[in-house]
Parts: C-alpha cells; structure tokens; sequence
C-alpha cells in the first residue's frame, strides 16, 4: 500500500516510522529540508520537498496511486486542505491532525466530511483526557478505556509491600474469583509477558489488568492499592492540554486546581477563561515558586509546558516531596521506557493518539479498534467473529490459541464478559484480545471465515 505523510515533524515522522515498519511505500512530504533529512537518515522512506497543499507537490509524491494521506503538519489549515485535494484526487482514506475544535463541533457549518476528511485526530485532546482518567485512578499507571468505557485496562506497578508478590496468577485470581479481572500483561524490565496460570508476581512488575469500572475498586485491594480520591492538583503549563486538564478537573467536586503559565498575558486571558481554577503568573522553571505556591501539599501535580526536560526534573521534584501522583507530558522515544523507573508515576505521549488511529486503518474493517500502552510490546485488538470461523468452533478452554494471543474479553452486543475458560465467542460477538508483535496475522486468522 502506498501512503503519504504530510508533514516530517515529531508526528509525522512517527507515523511514517510505523508506516514503513508495517511495509508499506511510504512517501514524506514537507517544506523544510532539514526535517526531510533526518527522515531520509532514519527511515527507508521516500521524501518530497515542497508544500502538502500544492497539487505538483502531491503528484509528484504519486497521489493517484495512493491508499491513504496523513496531514499532521503544525498548521491545521495545510491538513485540511492536503485532505481535501487528496480526497478529490481519488485517495481511499485521508487523515487530518486538527487542533482546533471546530470541525468536531456539532453547530458548526462545515464538517470533517464536507472537507473530504474521514478522520479528524486531536492528539492534544486525547492527552488531556487520558491525564484526567490518571489523576481520577490515582493508583493507575495506565488507564484505557474499550468497549465505550464498559471496560478498563488499569496499569499497576507492584511495590515490594504487594500482597501478591510471591504469589502465581492462579492463586491472585481464584482468590478474587468473585470479582471479575483479568491480568492480561507483565511487562518485566524490557520484556512484555502474556502470563499463564503459574506465572509469579515480583516486585516491580508492571502489571495489566482488566476489568469492569465498578471491579477496579475491589481489583486495588487485592494487589495492594487503595484508589484514594486526589482534591488538591498543579498543572505546571497553560498548553492546549493544561487548559483542557484544568478545566474538566475543576468540573468535580472538591477538587482545587492551580495552573501556572510563564507567558503573562496567556496567563491573564486563562485567569478568565478558568473562572474557579487559580492561575499564577510564574516561570515555570522556577523550583522554589512551585515550592511557595504549595506543591508539597499537592495531592498530584501534572507537567504539561513544551519543554519535556522541565516536566521530567519538575515531576521527580514533586516526588521527592511526596506528592502522590504525579505526570508528565513526553514524547522523546529515550524518555518514556525509563520514565517510571526513575520515579514518575505515569507519562501521556500525544503522539501515541495518532498511531492509534493509523494501525486501526492499517488492519483492516473487521479490525474494530487497536489501542496500545506505554512501554508493552503487545496491541490490544477488538476483532469481529465472522461465520465459521475457528474462534467460534468452540469454548476457550478447549481453543488451542497461538503463542503471544491473549483472549481478554467478548462483547455480545450490549452485553460483555471477561473472558474465562467456559466463554464461547459467537458469530458477530467482538472480542478483544492482547497480541505480541509478530502475532498479529495469526490472531487475524482464528476470526476469519475459512
């Protein structure tokens, strides 16, 4: 498949990187030589340098025989419009970065599909949203949501005080068998384990489980965790995603939020947008401002500035005084693996929004979602059962499943089950399953028609 990416920034040269791992013909359009450089240095890709809204530019990258166009340039306006000549000159699929809001908003007059668009991605939104679900899962290193939030993965890691160290998954299970879980993941050091029954939790594991909303409460308990409610929160950086953070915070009950923005006259014009939120003016480097205006008292403390080394120094400060949650905005590839390991609770890379949406395309329609998280190597896949099909042939327990696949749960339209070994997946039922890389056509095939 042929694919072109507009746009060689820090996402669009993520995305090409997937693009060109997943084998497909990649071609990289942008305007600045250098960005294109560095592309052609790291990737087997092609490259194109010129402006994505131009028709020469797009032919020249061969636009007519391409399946699918990315715009995630800076400017939303370039995405757009590279979205909208692409669409009119016969691509299958286009995808538009859009920061703004507008062409979700439902009383608008133009639309995503007016533009020729089919898929519109705020990565700033999705950043803001998943650093909410943290701070409300305050014991969660990782929060996904599936199954339009019938489901949650939380991300756990075990400390040295865990009831459960020591201890294999069958035992941990079978002694909360009344409360319906499944831990679908270790991530061990730099390895990802789809874990059997007797498996042993250590000490630093990094674990995933899922479960229902109302079972994560009682799944807590039985690792060690106690989900306790945080009131007191600093935002450090008045971005797209500190304002988004603030504001649906300060919707909640009980909760106090303080921002803080460098830049005096942004500061003053989200002082009015964030009516009941406290915005101080104040650089944001400046160790002992964060210190005065309270942050040892914080109960969490978020990270969001443009600049990822004040959020990773600002974030381990804020451990070392015993704040107990605390998150940083990354998106440096050496940065994420080791976040955790030297302290932060949990990190959001933005970028991760993007792949999401692109790996959903690549798969394929019977593929209903992908959804990853930080530092495991396995994608969590929602497949749809088609007739015949071997993953209907019988129940679980009696399914010899590749190596690397994990069946977690089965939606059946409105309801849906954790998956145990008496689940039966039907024809039409959606599944949603944990695959290690390299799995995944094999995965694809156990819920495909023979």
């Amino acid at each position: 498949m042929r694919a072109i990416v507009v746009g060689a920034g820090v996402v669009g040269f993520d995305v090409a990187k997937l693009l060109s791992h997943a084998e497909h013909d990649v071609v990289v359009i942008d305007s600045d030589p250098e960005a294109l450089a560095h592309v052609n240095e790291k990737l087997d890709v092609m490259t194109v340098c010129g402006n994505g809204t131009s028709t020469a530019v797009l032919e020249e990258a061969g636009i007519r025989n391409s399946r699918i166009l990315i715009a995630v340039t800076a400017i939303d306006e370039v995405n757009i419009i590279a979205c909208m000549l692409a669409d009119r000159m016969g691509v299958e699929t286009t995808v538009a970065r859009v920061r703004s809001d507008e062409l979700a908003n439902t009383k608008t007059v133009l639309n995503a599909a007016d533009f020729g668009i089919d898929l519109v991605i705020h990565p700033e939104e999705s950043a803001a949203e998943e650093i909410v679900r943290l701070i409300r899962r305050a014991s969660a290193t990782d929060v996904v949501m599936l199954a339009n939030d019938r489901l949650h993965i939380v991300g756990l890691r075990l400390e040295s005080d865990s009831p459960v160290i020591g201890r294999s998954l069958r035992d941990v299970v079978s002694e909360g068998e009344k409360i319906r879980f499944r831990v679908m993941a270790i991530v061990r050091g730099i390895r990802t384990i789809l874990p059997k029954g007797d498996e042993r939790f250590r000490k630093n594991d990094q674990i995933f489980v899922l479960a229902r909303p109302k079972s994560v409460p009682p799944m807590l308990e039985i690792f060690g965790k106690r989900d306790r409610r945080i009131q007191n929160v600093m935002i450090l950086g008045g971005t797209d995603i500190g304002v988004k953070v603030a504001y649906q915070l300060s919707m909640e009950k009980h909760k106090s939020i303080k921002l803080i923005e460098s830049n005096r006259q942004r500061a003053e014009q989200l002082a009015e947008l964030l009516g009941s939120v406290l915005v101080i003016h104040g650089d944001v480097t400046d160790i002992d401002l964060l210190v005065t205006e309270g942050l040892s008292d914080m109960d969490a403390f978020v990270a969001v500035t443009d600049d990822e080394e004040s959020n990773l120094v600002t974030c381990l400060l804020a451990k070392h005084l015993t704040v107990r949650k605390t998150v940083a905005l990354l998106s440096k590839g050496a940065y994420i693996p080791i976040s955790q390991s030297i302290g932060l609770d949990a990190a959001v890379n933005k970028k991760l929004a993007v792949s999401r949406e692109i790996m959903r395309f690549l798969r394929g329609k019977h593929i209903k979602s992908v959804a990853t998280v930080h530092g495991m190597d396995a994608e969590i896949l929602e497949i749809e059962a088609s007739p015949r099909s071997y993953i209907t042939s019988d129940i679980l327990m009696n399914l010899k499943l590749p190596s690397g696949v994990l069946l977690a749960a089965v939606s059946k339209g409105s309801d849906i089950d954790i998956a145990m070994g008496m689940t039966r997946v039907e024809p039409g039922n959606s599944a949603f399953l944990f695959v290690m890389p390299g799995q995944i056509t094999k995965a694809e095939a156990l819920f495909a028609t023979p």
